[in-house]
């Protein structure tokens, strides 16, 4: 069952009678239509009545009606105003640009801008790269969208897409003091994306993508990846399944269970779900069966999508028909990046023993986990309000704080990997409940920081442009645990 959430948060100003029972009576009517009461605070008394601000957690717009038709209804009560504590919070942004430096006397404006700021400027021009230390670029990053896939909501464009791009910018600076800003593109035409990012490129130290539609998502990426010098990452993507993967060695601690001992069934091969099978092949499951919404993925199903011909030939060494039920008895494991309520009790219960189900839609899993919980050893979910939520969060500020601290020109599978596994090993001792940090551990950034920026500079050692699997989880696991360390 969905709870009420902080997503629809509501502050009703009430003017009540000034009784004993007053603040009962409001709790009561709060709780009788579903909502949460989270706050009760007197703004004014008098002798005969009192003024109160409620906050409310409901489900929805319409059941924050309902709350307050709730309250409003109540004998001598009035609901004076109303406040949408989610909306207050978008007022006028979420994010702003402050100076670095001082400008409070001539020779401060002298440096700072003109005269001085020519010699800079001829600096660069005859060192190009010089840039990535003597501007923002060192420490800035481009979240780009086009609003075509805006959280689960669909394609609603540019500028709805801004709320998203401002807290995906305030999380970077809050998490790992990297400086973000939107870009929010008014064209969904792949050839502008790319030409118009590229021209922006030389401002930024990397690229984020954000929100942006498969299959489009997927050349893009591509497409930007070879042409600039910077790493280019999409967070929908690569975010993930840097999260899913180092959620799910921890599950696999938990249960006693070996990678390569495991049928994983991913269902959902869109942005995350494509992602997540390319970082899981390299650890070589037992085997790995993809689900989209036309059934199994193999080889022989007509009408395949070229980004999902890759997915058939390197999935599903069995050979599997049909559809996502018949993808689930004997299974270990169920990743979900698709939608909600797709999985029912009984496929859960068909999986193997000490299964583990990560139904990650959001903000409906795929199955209720209080369903799920009743026969898989260990669940998560993408949500706050349940224990092991996924989070991107975890992993896109730590990832590019190591990037643009080892001036990175490009992002591998390797340097995703090290990521994961120091995710992982933030959680010394993971249990059923437990088995990804919190988004909030303090940790979790600087550690992920400390094993992109290590295998950067291992690759850079040897040569190439990436390390082998192995050392890219060593890697991880040693920067997890030299932060933990550092922080006792």
């Amino acid at each position: 069952m969905t709870v009420p959430g902080p997503g629809y948060a509501i502050t009703a100003r009430v003017e009540a009678p000034a009784s004993a029972t007053a603040a009962g009576d409001l709790a009561v009517a709060v709780g009788r239509v579903g909502g949460v009461m989270t706050a009760f605070d007197v703004v004014e008394s008098r002798t005969d009545s009192i003024i109160i601000d409620i906050s409310c957690n409901a489900l929805s717009e319409e059941h924050a009606e309902q709350i307050t038709d709730a309250l409003d209804g109540l004998d001598g009560v009035r609901v004076r105003n109303v406040s949408d504590r989610t909306f207050l919070v978008h007022l006028g942004g979420k994010i702003e640009v402050t100076a670095k430096v001082g400008l409070r006397t001539r020779e401060d404006l002298s440096r700072a801008y003109t005269p001085g700021v020519a010699r800079v400027c001829q600096a660069i021009a005859r060192r190009p790269e010089d840039a990535r230390s003597l501007t923002i670029k060192r420490n800035t990053v481009a979240v780009v969208t086009d609003g075509s896939a805006v959280l689960g909501l669909g394609n609603l464009g540019a500028a709805a897409a801004m709320p998203v791009m401002e807290g995906k910018a305030a999380l970077f600076k809050r998490f790992a003091g990297v400086d973000a800003w939107p870009v929010c593109l008014d064209t969904q035409d792949t050839e502008e994306i790319i030409r118009t990012v590229e021209v922006l490129a030389p401002a930024y130290g990397g690229i984020n993508l954000e929100d942006i539609a498969a299959p489009a998502c997927f050349e893009i990426e591509e497409r930007l990846r070879d042409k600039l010098d910077i790493p280019v990452f999409h967070d929908d993507q690569h975010g993930t399944a840097v999260v899913v993967l180092g959620a799910l060695r921890n599950a696999l601690r938990v249960v006693g269970k070996e990678m390569n001992d495991c049928r994983i069934v991913v269902c959902g091969v869109g942005a995350a779900g494509s992602a997540i099978i390319r970082l899981l092949l390299p650890l070589a499951p037992a085997d790995l069966v993809a689900v989209d919404v036309d059934g199994i993925i193999h080889p022989e199903r007509p009408g395949l999508h070229p980004s999902l011909e890759w997915v058939a030939e390197q999935t599903n060494r069995e050979r599997r028909t049909g559809t996502l039920r018949d993808a689930m008895p004997g299974a270990d494991v169920f990743i979900g990046v698709s939608a909600p309520n797709l999985l029912h009790e009984s496929d859960v219960a068909a999986m193997a023993d000490d299964a583990v189900v990560f139904a990650l839609a959001n903000p409906d899993p795929e199955i209720d986990p209080s369903l799920a919980q009743r026969h898989a050893a260990v669940v998560a979910t993408g949500r706050s309000d349940y224990p092991n939520q996924i989070n991107n969060v975890l992993a896109f500020p730590g990832i590019f704080r190591g990037l643009l601290d080892a001036q990175a020109r490009a992002i591998t599978d390797d340097m995703l990997l090290a990521a994961s596994a120091a995710i992982g090993d933030v959680v010394a001792e993971p249990n059923p409940l437990f088995i990804v940090p919190s988004v909030f551990d303090s940790t979790v950034a600087p550690a992920v920081a400390g094993a992109v920026r290590k295998t950067v500079e291992r690759a850079r050692e040897h040569g190439t442009g990436s390390v082998d699997v192995g050392a890219a989880l060593a890697l991880g696991e040693e920067t997890a645990k030299a932060v933990e360390g550092a922080d006792d």
